[in-house]
């Protein structure tokens, strides 16, 4: 992931990117809400780290799109069939962005914005995030705009509960440490979802 769903220190952060999904359900949530597979997507920030590659691996053709405020899609008009977010893009719904999205899906395309869901491990050591509540409420800016949502609960799994406990000092000091402390599996809940709609 080119943006990170979260901050961390970067010496770290091949820790958090071999652990994140395993098991490649966010990768399994984006295909069955497009879907992806031998069709046309673009893929906002995401260039770097597994998801790009998972993408691929099922057969998507990737356009990959930096991030930009107002976002830009430098895609001609009706030309591809999913746009997908990833975290950094989409923080809210802004109707300039949902516009430039319209323009270039085809009829019926499809709009997945992957965002943290909380409710898990991490979200208690993360501190208040709109993610883990304004946004996923029905008057929220995504489900009060037409958009439905699916949650997946996922994990950072580790080698070893001694790997997740470094992790967890590491990237959150004394309260990671407590956590990391009561640790009984090698692993973290880490709760993602999937904001989604078709164009109009």
């Amino acid at each position: 992931m080119c943006a990170l769903p979260v901050d961390l220190d970067p010496a770290i952060v091949p820790a958090f990117v071999g652990a994140f999904d395993r098991a490649g359900k966010v990768v399994r949530g984006i295909e069955a809400l497009g879907p992806v597979t031998g069709r046309d997507v673009v893929l906002i920030d995401g260039r770097d780290g597994g998801i790009a590659g998972a993408l691929e691996a099922v057969g998507a053709r990737l356009v990959h799109v930096p991030l930009s405020s107002p976002l830009q899609l430098p895609v001609p008009d009706a030309a591809v069939d999913v746009v997908v977010g990833l975290w950094s893009a989409f923080r809210g719904v802004d109707d300039g962005d949902l516009a430039e999205v319209d323009r270039v899906l085809r009829p019926e395309g499809r709009l997945l914005v992957v965002h943290d869901y909380g409710r898990d491990d991490l979200a208690g050591l993360r501190g208040e995030r709109p993610e883990y509540g304004p946004w996923s409420h029905r008057t929220g800016p995504f489900l009060g705009c037409g958009f439905r949502v699916r949650v997946l609960h996922c994990w950072l799994e580790f080698e070893s509960v001694a790997d997740a406990g470094a992790f967890l000092r590491a990237g959150y000091g004394d309260d990671g440490a407590r956590l990391a402390d009561g640790l009984k599996r090698p692993r973290l809940s880490y709760n993602v979802a999937i904001y989604h709609r078709s164009r109009p």
